[in-house]
């Protein structure tokens, strides 16, 4: 099923997945805020996990592994959702096939890995040993990552989930050095997802990129919520402000993820990270109220005056 512009917006307003459906609703209800997959109707929560360097660890390191179960057995049991690794990182793809056997299930989980190299043959076999470092059957997302090679992956991408190997069709990119090339391949190929970069502190893509995916149908995955902790940087002498309540935040974090997954245009946030608490904070992003515009231009103006 394809969604048209008119039938998103119908969708969201009739599920309660849209921007801004949720306003009122309690944050101890447990309600998860969801977004649809534009292409086929399906629900994804807004605040997924991504695995760059926190996932890139020493595999003979049994406290570390054991530390990633955890978090990746908390991801799980909080709804899980996006879980996004790429070959580029490292051992990541091992550490979480390592992880989810150890923890037995993976209810909840929607797999997103990317396809990093040159040339046809070679995407075909790093794409298999992903799924074999994975441990799973099948993967849900592939991604052309950063672009590269995107010609020739595209199309294998899409025999491949034409023959039922993986369900959704991908590019990425974290560089805004690319985005006009993000932008031809938005215009010219059919794609189920793009992903890129989007925080309070980089909005560029509010200029083309997400309104380009909104008319278009694809979902987006945003990388970089915490501009690989620039945000944190920037707001380390300054406390919440008080009125982050009324969006039911409790911490920075919360405030990043929550402006960002408000965008009517974004599927879901992958933040990154190796502590348990944290992860804890950034999931509860997924539950209570969002902003409204009028509270997205104000959580704007207050990161700007800082």
């Amino acid at each position: 099923m394809t969604l048209n512009r008119r039938q998103f917006i119908q969708y969201l307003m009739v599920l309660g997945t849209g921007l801004y459906a949720d306003q009122g609703y309690p944050a101890t209800a447990g309600r998860q805020h969801t977004r649809i997959i534009p292409s086929s109707g399906e629900l994804l929560p807004v605040v997924g996990l991504g695995s760059w360097i926190t996932f890139g660890i020493n595999l003979d390191n049994q406290g570390e592994l054991q530390q990633r179960q955890r978090i990746l057995a908390e991801f799980l049991n909080r709804g899980g959702g996006v879980l996004d690794s790429s070959p580029m990182y490292g051992n990541a793809q091992q550490v979480i096939g390592r992880c989810l056997k150890r923890i037995g299930q993976h209810h909840g989980l929607f797999s997103a890995t990317k396809v990093w190299t040159l040339g046809e043959r070679e995407g075909v076999l790093e794409m298999e040993n992903s799924r074999l470092f994975w441990g799973l059957p099948r993967l849900d997302l592939m991604q052309v990552h950063n672009l590269l090679d995107w010609q020739t992956h595209l199309p294998t991408l899409q025999e491949m989930k034409a023959r039922g190997e993986i369900r959704y069709v991908g590019v990425t990119t974290s560089h805004g050095r690319r985005h006009q090339e993000l932008i031809k391949i938005m215009k010219n190929q059919k794609l189920d997802f793009v992903q890129f970069t989007y925080n309070l502190l980089d909005r560029d893509a509010e200029n083309y990129l997400l309104p380009m995916a909104r008319d278009k149908g694809f979902a987006v995955i945003i990388n970089r919520p915490f501009q690989r902790g620039g945000l944190f940087d920037h707001v380390r002498r300054h406390p919440l402000p008080s009125w982050a309540a009324d969006i039911d935040c409790d911490n920075w974090a919360q405030f990043f993820l929550k402006f960002i997954v408000s965008h009517p245009a974004v599927t879901c946030a992958i933040p990154a990270t190796s502590k348990l608490d944290h992860l804890q904070q950034n999931m509860a992003a997924a539950y209570g109220r969002l902003p409204d515009p009028s509270m997205r231009g104000r959580m704007i103006k207050t990161i700007q005056s800082l």
